[in-house]
């Protein structure tokens, strides 16, 4: 869920453990948790970025590259939350392409607008902020995640430091939950491995819920779901667990205690390191033993 009810949470957690006022919780939003710094991998590999355009069937897509400086490996497509292509998440895809994946982020919202599509300090208090947010979202449905699915896959395997006789990952955060179920249902083929942390709206009671994507995927899964979330939907953790267990998938599906939702970027006023850093060594046993 990436709604107010959502924000309001994350602004409650900030006010009552941060030791602010609400006129100074306005300048702490995005990039409030910037001087948690990432830790390198173990054994970190040299990588390689670039920023690079995408030709899609509806336009051309701004994203951010990454993968080890030698070899071929496991493609990974990562979906940001609802800021964006920005800088925390091209530390946690180089942090991913150090642990030898070719990673490419992603800016969903390239229909309407090129990345940066929100300023650092974004306030998400500010009512036009949150309106340009939400519109930038509205731009977003199933429809355009297939789309996108089939061409940011299709280009990572294009590319020579991706070894296509593995199988693809898929990451989403908050809104982009949905993206990388929908991602993994639409690339069936390719994607053995999909993650969502803090995934807004996985189960729902409309026909098009991601959860019945479940039935068209061939990945196994890591949810890793915000305390808050769980309190507000306790039955949707049970709904995911029998929807994997019906497709004979495994699938790790967790509440992480003592999180709020949009905990594991390290920009988020809610950063919650240590459980973020669960959360990332558990995404990494799975591509490890999904991807190989």
């Amino acid at each position: 869920m990436c709604d107010d009810v959502a924000f309001d949470d994350m602004n409650e957690y900030t006010l009552r453990n941060g030791g602010i006022s609400r006129r100074e919780l306005g300048t702490l939003a995005l990039g409030a948790g910037l001087a948690f710094a990432l830790p390198r991998a173990a054994n970190a590999m040299d990588t390689t970025e670039a920023e690079v355009e995408i030709r899609t069937p509806d336009g051309t897509a701004d994203a951010y590259f990454v993968h080890p400086s030698s070899g071929k490996h496991p493609a990974v497509l990562v979906w940001p939350d609802i800021f964006g292509l920005r800088p925390a998440f091209k530390d946690m895809g180089k942090r991913l392409a150090e642990s030898g994946y070719a990673v490419l982020v992603v800016n969903p919202f390239y229909r309407a607008k090129r990345a940066p599509i929100a300023p650092e300090k974004a306030d998400f208090n500010d009512p036009p902020t949150r309106e340009m947010l939400y519109g930038l979202k509205a731009t977003l449905s199933p429809a355009t995640a297939k789309t996108d699915a089939k061409a940011f896959v299709d280009w990572l395997d294009a590319q020579s430091a991706t070894d296509t006789s593995h199988k693809a990952g898929t990451t989403g955060y908050c809104m982009s939950g949905p993206i990388a179920f929908e991602t993994a249902a639409a690339r069936a083929d390719r994607v053995g491995a999909v993650a969502t942390f803090h995934g807004g709206g996985l189960v729902t009671d409309k026909p098009d819920s991601p959860h019945l994507l479940i039935a068209q995927m061939k990945a196994h899964a890591l949810i890793a779901i915000a305390e808050n979330d769980d309190q507000k939907d306790p039955a949707a953790k049970d709904t995911l667990r029998d929807a994997f267990a019906k497709a004979g998938l495994t699938a790790e599906i967790e509440v992480y205690a003592g999180t709020l939702h949009g905990w594991c970027p390290p920009d988020s006023a809610v950063y919650n390191a240590p459980q973020a850093e669960k959360a990332w060594e558990r995404m990494l046993v799975l591509f490890k033993s999904s991807l190989a």
